[in-house]
């Protein structure tokens, strides 16, 4: 069920992409630094991922996405790192994965960043503070935040596109009707997307499985 948090975030969200929508050439930049604000707050920005796919379509709306998730990712980071680390330490000490995250990081850096993002054992605000505990320098940090979450931020974007697009159609009297042939086009371009995420999703899974699991096992030969 949802939480008071999420349908509050939620509304909120809704509520920004419309205002974003009306702004025009302008709304790309307004999107970037809302989505940023939303990281910092730890506001879930799943739905400001989909509903980018519906304001600005699958190519734009995934510039525009990725952009602003790297930039929260980076500024949540930096103030876990030098503003807040005794109150980011204090929300992760409950997790017991982090102890095996940061000893993972210490020994490999932006790739275990990397896995993290394309399979996350911790949620992606937190850990995008929890990362700035860690060792991991922020040049590799943001480098590998940027294209990990590139699968799916292409998957959400697309399906929320897809969502506008249909959604679009139903409007009478608003717009031009899609052909059979444009949505066959769409709903196959999303499940290839959605099975490209998954794939890389559960191969990344198994790596960074390994790599947590190090310390327990010992070197491997």
């Amino acid at each position: 069920m949802l939480t008071g948090r999420q349908v509050l975030a939620g509304a909120g969200a809704g509520q920004a992409l419309e205002w974003v929508r009306q702004e025009g050439w302008m709304g790309g930049i307004l999107f970037v630094l809302l989505y940023g604000v939303a990281c910092v707050g730890l506001v879930p920005g799943s739905l400001l991922t989909l509903g980018a796919g519906g304001v600005f379509g699958p190519w734009w709306g995934t510039v525009w996405v990725s952009i602003g998730a790297t930039t929260g990712a980076m500024l949540s980071f930096l103030v876990g790192r030098f503003l807040a680390r005794e109150w980011v330490a204090r929300r992760i000490e409950k997790n017991p994965r982090f102890a095996a995250i940061d000893a993972a990081v210490g020994r490999e850096g932006w790739r275990v960043v990397l896995l993290l993002r394309l399979s996350p054992v911790v949620p992606f605000n937190l850990l995008n503070y929890a990362l700035g505990l860690t060792r991991v320098g922020w040049k590799e940090y943001l480098l590998a935040s940027w294209v990990g979450m590139l699968p799916g931020t292409v998957l959400y974007v697309y399906l929320g596109s897809v969502i506008g697009l249909a959604a679009a159609s139903e409007r009478a009297g608003e717009g031009r009707v899609q052909t059979p042939a444009e949505r066959l086009f769409f709903w196959i371009g999303l499940v290839v997307t959605a099975a490209s995420a998954v794939y890389i999703t559960r191969i990344a899974r198994r790596s960074l499985a390994r790599r947590l699991d190090a310390p327990r096992q010992g070197p491997e030969a």
